[in-house]
């Protein structure tokens, strides 16, 4: 088998794969491998993956497991709702975990060279095409690569799907500054780090939490642009950030001086789509479903697309180790796209979700952090939406909930 793409999704299927007994080349068109970001937050859906792998520990003792989830009002402060991560954990198994991406990133990439993946650097594929036996990914230097199949986790602006679906990224109108605070400043004493704390305001979010055992506190902020509204290219910089929180409480405010300044995240995500697999050719991660970062599941799907086509693979292959592509791909087609689908809506349309919650309410959550579907009976029912005009809200708080 083939990966193309050397990130968390690329990473974590051949992986995967290569635990069922397969050969895995992984083609990334990067000189050496790397992950850029701070945090993500891994919700047990993930840990329950990671943990098969025997990961889980080692992804534990890189990161922060928190006590508690709180959505806080960004303009005065004051707490919303909260969600216990502990009695969730109990709930469902396994635990909500939070790390930095290079430090899941690396446990990815050791984990796959211990396995024998074969990882090739400066490779970059410009096309894919099916053959008789399989599928060849192309690289710019004219070299080639063919095997029984081709996973493309290609990312965002993925070749295969350009190659074979006619769409676009679709912008949100929104930006993310990220940055971090080791410890020994004060505002890393201010916190309480057994929390991931966000803060909910007209336009835009604020979060924070802990990585690294409490050595760094990570934090995002999210905003609306009025510039590209308004159809200008230049946006999302640097005064537009200050903008959005000039009306903020002072947490918040006194947060924004540790953001990175040089570089920001404009948001997009795609469409949902459907029809994953081309011949031999199969999509992955974001080159499938880039979400919204709202209900923190963007990297989640990838680790388990990557784990549902390996399941697949292995209960279609043959005792002389030949395996039915064709089989274990219509499996994967067959239950992956839906969810993903529900979560990329979902997180589209995450600002009608009730943040009047009871703190043991698990409606919303139940869908999504249970056991993965490696068929389509197994997918449970979504949560009924709440819209937000039937609940009470404080005037200046929004219910949207960020990575």
């Amino acid at each position: 088998m083939i990966v193309v793409g050397g990130g968390i999704g690329g990473l974590a299927a051949a992986f995967s794969l290569t635990r069922q007994g397969l050969a895995v080349r992984l083609l990334e068109s990067a000189a050496a491998f790397g992950e850029v970001g701070a945090g993500i937050q891994l919700a047990p859906n993930c840990t329950r993956i990671l943990d098969g792998y025997g990961l889980l520990e080692e992804a534990k003792s890189l990161g922060v497991v928190p006590d508690a989830m709180v959505m806080r009002d960004a303009v005065d402060g004051g707490e919303l709702t909260r969600l216990d991560l502990r009695d969730l954990e109990q709930r469902y198994g396994y635990p909500y975990l939070v790390i930095h991406r290079s430090d899941l990133h690396g446990l990815l990439l050791r984990g796959c060279e211990r396995a024998g993946v074969e990882l090739v650097n400066n490779a970059q594929v410009t096309s894919y095409e099916n053959t008789d036996g399989g599928a060849r990914a192309m690289l710019a230097s004219g070299e080639s690569h063919e095997a029984g199949l081709v996973v493309a986790a290609d990312g965002l602006h993925s070749v295969a799907r350009a190659q074979f679906i006619d769409d676009r990224p679709v912008s949100s109108a929104y930006v993310a500054y990220r940055g971090t605070v080791p410890a020994g400043q004060p505002r890393v004493a201010a916190v309480d780090l057994s929390e991931v704390v966000v803060y909910v305001g007209p336009g835009c979010h604020f979060v924070h939490y802990g990585l690294r055992g409490g050595r760094l506190l990570n934090q995002v902020a999210v905003f609306e642009s009025p510039k590209t509204l308004a159809g200008a290219e230049d946006w999302g910089t640097p005064d537009e950030l200050d903008a959005a929180f000039a009306g903020t409480c002072d947490f918040v405010q006194d947060g924004l001086p540790f953001m990175w300044r040089d570089k920001w995240w404009r948001m997009y995500d795609r469409d949902p789509v459907s029809d994953w697999v081309h011949g031999r050719i199969a999509l992955l991660g974001d080159s499938a479903h880039p979400p919204l970062q709202y209900i923190a599941q963007g990297a989640i799907m990838a680790i388990e697309n990557g784990w549902v086509l390996a399941e697949h693979v292995a209960r279609n292959r043959a005792g002389d180790g030949t395996v039915d592509w064709d089989a274990a791909l219509a499996a994967y087609e067959a239950v992956r796209p839906e969810h993903c689908r529900r979560v990329l809506t979902t997180s589209r349309k995450w600002g009608e979700r009730a943040v009047a919650r009871d703190t043991y309410d698990y409606s919303f959550t139940d869908w999504l952090y249970g056991p993965t579907a490696l068929t389509p009976d197994q997918e449970p029912e979504m949560f009924t939406p709440i819209p937000l005009s039937s609940v009470p809200l404080p005037e200046t708080a929004t219910a949207a909930e960020p990575a």
